[in-house]
C-alpha cells in the first residue's frame, strides 16, 4: 500500500477500536435499537448533504439492491446486535470477536465473485492474527446463557461485517464512495426507525451517553466508513478488513484502563501477534474482481 493507504489503515484501526467502549457507556441508558438508530441517522444527516453537493447520488438508481443490502448488512443488523450483546459481555471481548472478520472474508469472498490472491505471507498473517485474537480471549470471561447470547450476537455481526466490504468491492467499486454510503445509512435509518420508536427512553440520557452517541455517529460511522471505502478501493476487501486485528488492541486498552476490565495472561503477547499478523496479511499484490462489462470492453 501507499503511505496514504497506511495512514488510512492506522487511523481506521484506532477509530474502529473506539465504538465498543462508547457502546458500553451508552447502552447502559439507551436501548440497543435506539442507539443503533441514532448512530446511523446522525451519520446520514452529516453525509447526505455532502453527497448531494457533489452529485454523488445521481448514479445510484442502478445500484438500489446492493445499497439496500449494504445498509441492512453493514449497519442495521450489526449495530443493533453489537449494542445488544454488549449488555452481556465486555467491550474488550466484543472487539476481539469482531476481529474474526478477515478470516470470514477469506472463506466467503468467492461466493461474491471476488478473486483476491492469498499468497503465503497473507495466509501466514491471517493465521498469526487469529492466534493473537484467540490469546486475547483471556481478557474476559464468558459465562451463563446471556454471555453466550452476547457471543452469538458478535458472531452474526462478524459475518455481516465480512459481507459488507465484499458488496462494496463487487457492486459499488466504481462509484463515488460518499453517494452509496449516505444512501445506505439512510436505508439503515428507515429500517431501524420503528424498533427504535418502540424503545424510546423514559428519561433523557446523561451527558456521557449523549457524548458517546455523538462520537459513534460522527467519528466511528461517518468518518470511519469513508476511510473503509477508500481502503477497499485501494487495497481490496480482505486486506482492508485486516484492520479488525488492530481494533481489539484499542478496545482492550480502553476496557482495561477506563472500564476496569481484566486483561488475560496472554494479553501482551497477543498484542504483538495481532500487529504482526496485520502487517503480514497486508503484503502482496491485490487482484480485484472484473465485472462482465469491463471484461467485454477489454475484449
Amino acid at each position: 500500500m501507499t503511505w496514504r493507504g497506511w495512514a488510512a489503515f492506522a487511523a481506521l484501526g484506532i477509530i474502529w477500536g473506539l465504538p465498543y467502549f462508547f457502546i458500553k457507556v451508552a447502552v447502559q441508558e439507551v436501548s440497543p435499537f435506539t442507539l443503533a438508530f441514532v448512530r446511523v441517522l446522525l451519520a446520514a444527516l452529516i453525509l447526505m448533504p455532502i453527497a448531494w453537493r457533489r452529485g454523488a447520488q445521481r448514479s445510484l438508481a442502478k445500484h438500489k439492491a446492493p445499497i439496500v443490502a449494504f445498509g441492512l448488512i453493514e449497519f442495521a443488523v450489526p449495530f443493533s446486535l453489537i449494542s445488544l450483546g454488549e449488555r452481556w459481555i465486555s467491550s474488550s471481548v466484543t472487539g476481539i470477536l469482531i476481529a474474526m472478520v478477515p478470516l470470514s472474508i477469506a472463506l466467503i469472498q468467492r461466493f461474491f465473485g471476488i478473486r483476491e490472491a492469498l499468497g503465503g505471507w497473507r495466509i501466514a498473517g491471517l493465521v498469526v492474527g487469529f492466534i493473537g485474537v484467540a490469546a486475547l480471549l483471556g481478557t474476559g470471561t464468558i459465562s451463563g446463557v446471556l454471555g453466550w447470547a452476547g457471543v452469538a450476537c458478535m458472531l452474526v455481526s462478524t459475518l455481516c461485517y465480512a459481507v459488507g466490504p465484499l458488496i462494496i468491492q463487487r457492486h459499488l467499486h466504481g462509484l463515488d464512495s460518499i453517494g452509496p454510503l449516505a444512501a445506505s445509512l439512510g436505508v439503515a435509518s428507515a429500517i431501524l426507525l420503528i424498533p427504535a420508536a418502540l424503545e424510546i427512553p423514559s428519561r433523557p440520557p446523561s451527558a456521557n451517553a449523549l457524548a458517546s452517541i455523538a462520537v459513534l455517529g460522527i467519528l466511528c460511522t461517518a468518518v470511519a466508513m469513508l476511510l473503509m471505502f477508500y481502503l477497499v478501493r485501494h487495497a481490496g476487501a480482505s486486506r482492508a478488513s485486516v484492520i479488525t486485528y488492530i481494533n481489539p488492541v484499542v478496545a482492550t486498552l480502553l476496557g482495561v484502563l477506563v472500564l476496569d476490565e481484566h486483561l488475560g495472561i496472554g494479553g501482551f503477547i497477543a498484542f504483538a501477534l495481532i500487529l504482526l499478523g496485520s502487517w503480514l496479511a497486508t503484503r502482496g499484490a491485490v487482484t480485484r474482481s472484473i465485472s462482465p462489462r469491463e471484461a467485454a470492453v477489454k475484449a
